[in-house]
């Protein structure tokens, strides 16, 4: 999944020694340029993770690819959103389309921030309020080929 937004904070990094060897788990936290913006957390396990949130600056657009992972403690449920990258925002690049909801008002980050997008094809049909197209209507028609 892909989500873009304002890299807002760097959360302070957590190290340790497992079976393994050692580990560091790090974080960041970024705002969505929606008409009610949301604050997302994510965290990023690894050096490499790590140094790819420090690196960007603070207030910049950025997207992140992440995998959501739930897990179960006393019968409590816990949600993580693990970062698997995250680079600076490039205005005109539109994410896939199968990544989910990613800002609201079918405007991508780049007009929600002021800059100028390229025209949507003029074959494609226009979406609806909140972001989905119009199912295709049958023809009116006394007449069909199915046998009931």
């Amino acid at each position: 999944m892909e989500i873009t937004g304002k890299l807002i904070q760097i959360l302070p990094d957590v190290q340790g020694e497992s079976q393994r060897g050692p580990w560091i788990r790090g974080g960041f936290v970024i705002e969505t340029g929606d008409d009610y913006p949301r604050k997302v957390a994510f965290t990023a396990f690894g050096e490499e993770r790590v140094a790819m949130a420090k690196s960007i600056p603070m207030g910049q657009l950025v997207q992140v690819t992440f995998t959501p992972e739930s897990r179960e403690f006393n019968e409590k449920w816990y949600t993580d959103l693990r970062c698997t990258r995250v680079q600076p925002f490039v205005p005109g690049q539109m994410p896939p389309a199968s990544t989910g909801y990613a800002w609201a008002g079918n405007q991508p980050p780049a007009q929600a921030v002021g800059a100028q997008a390229a025209p949507a094809p003029a074959a494609a049909p226009a979406p609806q309020q909140g972001g989905f197209a119009q199912a295709p209507t049958m023809p009116a028609s006394s007449e069909d080929d199915l046998p009931f």
